[in-house]
C-alpha cells in the first residue's frame, strides 16, 4: 500500500463511500466521540477525516479539526459542514507528516484509517506527538483473524488491497507492538465487533 494508491482508491470511492460504509460503522463513530469525555474548549484532532460522517456526532462547544490524504473525500466533507465551519477545520495532509506543533490538540482520533496509510507506526508516532501529554489517543480499525474462514478471506483478498484501499491483513499483536501505546483499553464494536475500538492515555 502507497500514497499514490490510497488516493486513486478514494477518489474511485469518494461519492459512494457514505452508502457503502455509513451504516456499517456508524456504531463505532458513535461510541469513539462518546468514549472522548469531550469538554467544552476541547481541540480534537480526527485523521482520515474522509467524507467527515463523525462529524455530526462532536459536541458544538470543542474545535475539531479534520484531515485526510484525498482531497476528494474532503471535498464530500466539506459539502456536509453548513454553518459549523467556525468550529470545524478540514485539511489536506498525510497522516505520517502532521504539519502542527507539538501538543497541538486535547484528543486525537483515527477512525478506519490505520489499514488504509501505508506506515501505521508513522502515524501513531504523529498522533502521539500532536496530543498533549495526558491527552486521550483513540483507533477504531478491523484486525485480521487468525484462523478460520474470515482470516482465509482475508488471505484470499490481501494481494488486491490497492484496489479496495486498505490491508485486509492487518493483525492487532503487530500494529500494538508498533504503536508503543500505553495501558491500551481495547473494546468491540460494529457488526459481530469484528472491529475494535482503541483507547490508550498519552504518556
Amino acid at each position: 500500500m502507497d500514497e499514490q494508491s490510497v488516493v486513486t482508491a478514494y477518489k474511485r470511492m469518494a461519492k459512494s463511500y457514505d452508502r457503502v460504509f455509513g451504516a456499517v460503522f456508524e456504531p463505532g463513530r458513535q461510541l469513539a466521540v462518546s468514549k472522548m469525555g469531550c469538554k467544552p474548549g476541547d481541540r480534537i484532532l480526527e485523521v482520515g477525516v474522509g467524507t467527515g460522517l463523525s462529524l455530526v456526532h462532536y459536541p458544538e462547544d470543542v474545535k475539531v479539526t479534520g484531515i485526510d490524504v484525498s482531497p476528494h473525500m474532503l471535498e464530500q466533507a466539506r459539502a456536509r459542514l453548513n454553518g459549523d465551519a467556525h468550529r470545524i477545520s478540514l485539511e489536506l495532509m498525510d497522516a505520517q507528516a502532521l504539519e502542527y506543533a507539538d501538543n497541538s490538540f486535547d484528543k486525537v482520533v483515527a477512525m478506519y484509517v490505520a489499514s488504509v496509510v501505508p506506515d501505521p507506526a508513522a502515524m501513531m508516532r504523529e498522533m502521539k506527538r500532536v496530543c498533549r501529554p495526558g491527552g486521550d489517543l483513540f483507533v477504531i480499525n478491523h484486525f485480521s483473524r487468525d484462523d478460520g474462514p474470515i482470516a482465509a478471506c482475508e488471505r484470499m483478498i490481501s494481494p488486491i488491497s490497492k484496489l479496495v484501499g486498505f490491508r485486509t491483513s492487518f493483525p492487532l499483536g503487530e500494529f500494538l507492538s508498533t504503536a508503543e501505546l500505553d495501558s491500551v483499553d481495547i473494546e468491540p464494536v460494529n457488526l459481530f465487533g469484528y472491529w475494535k475500538l482503541l483507547h490508550a492515555r498519552n504518556v
